[in-house]
């Protein structure tokens, strides 16, 4: 089937300012793909990621070089061979999804084996900060069931302390995004069990994590700037106890859903996780959601501005996509 491809650049400003350890932004620039075939029109969006080498113009020059595939007809299976996982080839595949969906009357949710779609609870990120700042911040997301907390290296004990007093009861996720180092990986990993954490994420650099496979991790441990599709789940095992699995980095959904199922299949926990983006990339997530541990995807939540229509959120419980937005 012919279709018109079209792209956006659009820019969504975040609330405050979100930190980690690379550095902090103020908007979300997200590039969107949307698909019309007659009257119907499937959208998808992406966040590129430099950590990854990408950009918003390299995003919109990759799609761009496959427009003449994509708008002859080109499926999901052969956008897998047309684009590389990344960023590019997750806005045109979630494009597809919702543009299947459009067509057939069908919901996406049903079309990728599911039943229904449960309401999911979120995790709420805490960006990096000193820790009377953290404290504050934990002590306004207090009532919040699951806190994810962005960590950053020297200091870290001093944030998670501060962090701990300021919501009590919420369990948390730590995030260190490559940060810590081998010489204090298990100082830290021990920190993180007195004050009761759940998982970390990403603690030592992609591709420099082998220390990891030699010592006791007192606490859940997962892959996250190492993980991208299913062909990286091998190198993964013995080293990590979890994937998180975001669309961003398997290049859509539905080679996501393909690397979420190897994975659970190898054992691993599964996190659904995502970039900071509206409610039209969370949509898509949602459907990881339903096989995650753990689940992290309050993007909108982080954000001045959402898409209308959005995504519904009540506290951190997030609901299913309505066919409005997606799928």
């Amino acid at each position: 089937m012919k279709v018109e491809l079209t792209l956006a650049v659009e820019a969504f400003p975040i609330a405050g300012r979100f930190v980690i350890s690379r550095g902090a932004k103020t908007e979300a620039r997200v590039v969107t793909a949307t698909l019309r075939a007659g009257d119907a029109l499937g959208r998808g969006e992406c966040v590129p990621y430099a950590r990854y080498g990408e950009s918003v113009e390299s995003v919109v020059a990759a799609i761009e070089g496959a427009r003449g595939d994509i708008e002859s007809g080109a499926d999901r299976m052969a956008l897998q061979r047309l684009l590389p996982a990344g960023a590019a080839r997750n806005a045109v595949d979630c494009a597809m999804w919702d543009l299947e969906a459009k067509l057939s009357g069908r919901r996406a949710y049903k079309a990728a084996g599911f039943d229904h779609l449960a309401p999911l609870v979120t995790a709420y990120t805490l960006s990096v900060g000193t820790p009377e700042e953290m404290r504050a911040a934990a002590l306004k997301a207090a009532d919040r069931p699951l806190l994810k907390i962005k960590l950053a290296g020297e200091g870290d004990e001093a944030r998670l302390a501060a962090v701990r007093e300021g919501a009590p009861h919420a369990r948390l996720i730590v995030d260190a995004n490559e940060a810590w180092r081998d010489e204090t990986l298990e100082a830290q990993l021990d920190a993180c069990a007195r004050f009761g954490v759940a998982l970390v994420e990403q603690p030592l650099p992609a591709g420099k994590d082998e220390l990891l496979a030699r010592i006791a991790r007192p606490i859940p441990v997962c892959a996250d700037e190492s993980a991208h599709e299913t062909a990286s789940l091998a190198a993964l095992r013995g080293r990590y106890d979890a994937v998180n699995v975001k669309l961003d980095k398997t290049g859509g959904l539905t080679e996501a859903l393909a690397m979420a199922q190897a994975a659970s299949k190898m054992g691993f926990e599964i996190m659904a996780g995502c970039m900071v983006g509206t409610s039209l990339a969370m949509a898509p997530a949602a459907f990881i959601g339903q096989m995650a541990a753990f689940v992290d995807l309050d993007g909108p939540l982080l954000l001045a501005r959402d898409r209308e229509p959005g995504l519904v959120y009540e506290g951190s419980t997030m609901t299913p996509p309505a066919a409005a937005l997606w799928g």
